[in-house]
């Protein structure tokens, strides 16, 4: 992930002060051809590029509108992807047109004609990894993030179709987005278990699970062994 921090502290959702606690994510995606993050995220600070026409969301109320959300994912001025932070995560943003508003960290993914998917396999993962990391600082989990058109469905934010016209294009949905998502949150175990038969040494345990006899040592670490003695039927800690 390539997190970087703008804050938005000209739009009017900053400048009401109103805060939240957050319970849960909701992705949206913006709905126009327009991948670059300068045309949201302003003004330039050396990375995102300059935008000639100045209607980014660094202003009361873009385009006219009260909206504004904590984050946008999408490229920079050199073409590689970014997260960049445009909200303080507990401040109430205008994101969902309903009550995810007081309840739900929003951010949206630029979005480009839709059918490139060199750029959408960069963003989606980039998302994920966002995801993972507001997981781990909110104690959410996979199951506390949902898209626009869920929020819809569960009469807390507005009719919009995002991000469902889009992932499906790329072989991808909401339940295949979370379930990355907790893949990534889900501790890799450190060892395996095996059990000591007939004949085993510590030695030889090592030989066979780890390709080298010397790395004994390791598994008598692991199990807090005190002795090289190993008996039939117990169980081992094995390294991976």
């Amino acid at each position: 992930m390539n997190l970087n921090k703008l804050i938005l502290t000209n739009n009017a959702c900053f400048k009401a002060g109103k805060t939240i606690t957050p319970k849960g994510i909701m992705v949206h995606s913006t709905g126009a051809n327009n991948p670059w993050l300068k045309r949201y995220v302003g003004p330039d600070d050396g990375f995102l590029g300059k935008n000639q026409y100045n209607n980014h969301w660094n202003q009361d109320k873009p385009g006219g509108r009260l909206v504004c959300v904590h984050a946008f994912i999408g490229k920079l001025a050199d073409g590689t992807i970014a997260t960049y932070q445009t909200l303080p995560w507990n401040h109430r943003g205008w994101h969902a047109g309903g009550k995810a508003n007081d309840t739900h960290i929003g951010f949206e993914i630029c979005e480009d004609g839709l059918s490139d998917s060199t750029y959408f396999n960069k963003v989606y993962r980039e998302a994920v990894e966002f995801c993972v990391y507001l997981c781990k600082l909110y104690g959410f989990t996979e199951k506390n993030i949902i898209c626009h058109s869920e929020g819809y469905k569960l009469g807390i934010a507005s009719n919009h179709a995002d991000v469902m016209h889009w992932f499906p294009k790329h072989g991808k949905s909401m339940d295949t987005f979370r379930a990355e998502v907790k893949k990534a949150l889900t501790p890799i175990n450190p060892y395996k278990i095996y059990t000591v038969v007939k004949g085993d040494s510590l030695w030889k345990i090592a030989k066979e699970k780890l390709g080298n006899g010397e790395r004994y040592s390791e598994i008598k670490a692991l199990n807090g062994l005190t002795t090289n003695i190993i008996y039939a039927g117990q169980k081992l800690k094995i390294p991976n």
